[in-house]
């Protein structure tokens, strides 16, 4: 189903409009009205800096419900009021999170084994030779050294890249490309462009793997198009998604990680140290960490209910992870970080049928990340007089610098 604008409907009075929940600036959140929302107006209407109005939900359970709800779908990036041409006559961002049914499904049975617990543990040793290359390099430069540009932004660059068969020496290229494409204030005009680009590119890729194919996923995918399981189109929705999301993601995460530990240095210390505690503390990592602070858009086929709200076909609804996450109800003493933690039922990577199929791979990045980190570093700390800047002009919080010596 093809996804329409988002409703623009003017709420009545029992629907307050809210201001979109924000972490104050040079913090990671959630936002502290999660907290106060769950308790109190668990599903609420906010108005979103797209002139829109969306169903902000904050409470595990509902957002549980909601991620996996298939009367929900994802409209494409260009359908948003800010850019109301793009539907007439300039290319989507469609990527995988977009596809439904059949082809959705045909899609990520294909990247499935490549994905898999298995294969990502067959490329720990390539995982690890990457991150020990980049922390040579950064040792290299001298201290201090800003670990965001030397290891925790370009480290999931290099993997992804490795993987799916992306050329890492185009990134200087197609970085600026991605980062327009993104942008809510980009004009219809410049967004057309720059979709135009990115298609281009990732035809060009196509192309490249019929000729010269290679050991990576999008060779493995070319290949299936030539028996009919799969199109053209299905595998340019995966690289746009690749490009998209598969590395900025993680690399927003493993910056949110670092610093969090960095600035508990007795947990820090406790994972250098005892490597047995790794799998749970990933895990915990991945609750606590507040990377999707509200950036799942959804959008309502039909009418639903959810939380004593009813919720119109066409509604925007944004199912808050990160103050799922946060939840009293779920997790004992949930706004502490517990690298111990044993019940740990998060919803970091989402659920259902666009559950987070790179999710074995964020966990091997973050693992590896860590060890390699602390291996190497054993005295990482953060930089005397140095504070991180910060995205504060965005939901997703990352630091865009990260100041450490050693």
């Amino acid at each position: 189903m093809t996804p329409q604008p988002p409703s623009t409907r003017t709420p009545g009075p029992e629907a307050e409009v809210l201001d979109f929940p924000l972490p104050p600036p040079g913090t990671m959140g959630p936002p502290e009205k999660c907290a106060q929302l769950r308790a109190s107006r668990p599903v609420a209407k906010v108005r979103m800096p797209m002139d829109a109005t969306a169903w902000y939900a904050t409470r595990y359970e509902d957002v549980k419900e909601l991620i996996a709800d298939s009367r929900l779908i994802r409209p494409t990036i260009n359908d948003w009021p800010s850019r109301p041409d793009f539907a007439d006559d300039g290319p989507r961002l469609v990527t995988m999170a977009e596809l439904e049914g059949p082809r959705h499904l045909a899609l990520r049975r294909a990247v499935a084994s490549a994905f898999s617990s298995r294969a990502v543990r067959d490329r720990l040793p390539r995982i690890r030779e990457l991150a020990e290359h980049l922390l040579q390099e950064f040792e290299e430069g001298g201290r201090p050294g800003d670990l965001v540009a030397g290891f925790t932004e370009p480290f999931p660059l290099l993997v992804l890249c490795d993987l799916v068969g992306i050329p890492v020496q185009d990134r200087d290229w197609f970085l600026p490309v991605l980062a327009a494409a993104l942008d809510d204030m980009v004009t219809s005009e410049e967004g057309r462009r720059v979709t135009d680009l990115l298609h281009e590119y990732v035809a060009e890729l196509i192309a490249q793997k019929r000729h010269r194919p290679g050991d990576d996923v999008l060779t493995l995918l070319v290949r299936q198009c030539e028996d009919g399981t799969l199109t053209d189109e299905d595998v340019m929705a995966f690289g746009l998604s690749m490009l998209t999301v598969g590395f900025g993601i993680s690399g927003f995460f493993l910056a949110d990680s670092v610093h969090t530990l960095l600035e508990r240095p007795d947990e820090w210390a406790r994972l250098r140290d005892h490597r047995d505690l790794m799998p749970a503390a990933v895990e915990e990592i991945l609750r606590y960490m507040p990377v999707m602070n509200g950036t799942v858009l959804l959008q309502a086929t039909e009418d639903i209910e959810v939380g004593g709200q009813n919720i119109h076909q066409g509604d925007v609804v944004i199912p808050v992870l990160a103050s799922a996450n946060r939840d009293g109800s779920v997790f004992t003493d949930a706004a502490r970080l517990d690298l111990c933690r044993a019940d740990n039922p998060h919803l970091a990577f989402g659920r259902g049928p666009h559950n987070c199929i790179g999710a074995h791979l964020a966990r091997a990045e973050l693992t590896v990340g860590i060890e390699v980190l602390s291996d190497r570093f054993p005295r990482l700390r953060p930089a005397d007089g140095q504070q991180p800047l910060w995205n504060d002009q965005s939901v997703t919080k990352s630091p865009l610098t990260l100041p450490v010596t050693w």
